[in-house]
């Protein structure tokens, strides 16, 4: 399996690559957003600003939009979750547009939100299948936005800071985004990006 690491500038890849490594598993970072797309998986990583981030992908934009809409199996983590939207009030620029909305400043007093925080399961039913399998239930964060959808049939789970309830997670397809790090998030986020690559190996993302 080829998992691809976008690299738009942000930090943390190195973590985040070794948490995403395994038998069978060949990790990769790529600068160029049209590059990136040749992949098995693609991941957009966490930490870094919007608006510099949106401008690394903008050459490549409509492709990489175009390829997780035909079936690319996709995660974004915090940042990476945030382009997955249209836009953010961080800075200028667009996201992918792939989830209608957009991320905002957190409504708290505290920020950035830098720490461990629970995850409620926003199904009404059976979790999620990423954090049945997981157990992953509590995560680490360092966000000072988050994502709003639209739509919050997207949502599968939600955590609150201060008074702000905030989307979590979000899936459309084959495409995930976590406002938190699973590779901070101690075992059970290593479980939940296992499970992650897994499900994308046998060509379907739950």
């Amino acid at each position: 399996m080829r998992i691809t690491l976008f690299d738009y500038g942000a930090g943390n890849l190195h973590s985040l690559a070794k948490a995403l490594a395994g038998p069978g598993r060949a990790v990769q970072v790529e600068p160029d957003p049209v590059a990136a797309c040749d992949t098995d998986v693609l991941v957009l990583p966490g930490v870094g600003a919007f608006g510099p981030a949106a401008a690394r992908l903008a050459p490549g934009r409509e492709a990489m939009r175009s390829a997780v809409r035909a079936g690319l199996p996709t995660l974004g983590i915090c940042l990476g979750m945030q382009l997955l939207f249209d836009g953010s009030d961080e800075g200028d620029g667009l996201g992918l547009g792939l989830v209608a909305g957009r991320a905002t400043r957190l409504a708290a007093a505290r920020l950035p939100q830098i720490g461990w925080n629970s995850i409620d399961d926003a199904t009404g039913g059976a979790p999620d299948a990423l954090f049945a399998s997981s157990g992953l239930t509590i995560a680490y964060y360092a966000n000072s936005f988050a994502c709003r959808p639209d739509d919050p049939a997207i949502v599968t789970a939600w955590s609150v800071h201060e008074t702000d309830r905030f989307a979590a997670a979000v899936r459309v397809g084959a495409c995930v985004g976590v406002q938190f790090h699973p590779e901070k998030s101690s075992a059970p986020g290593l479980r939940f990006l296992d499970h992650f690559l897994r499900t994308a190996a046998r060509g379907r993302v739950p």
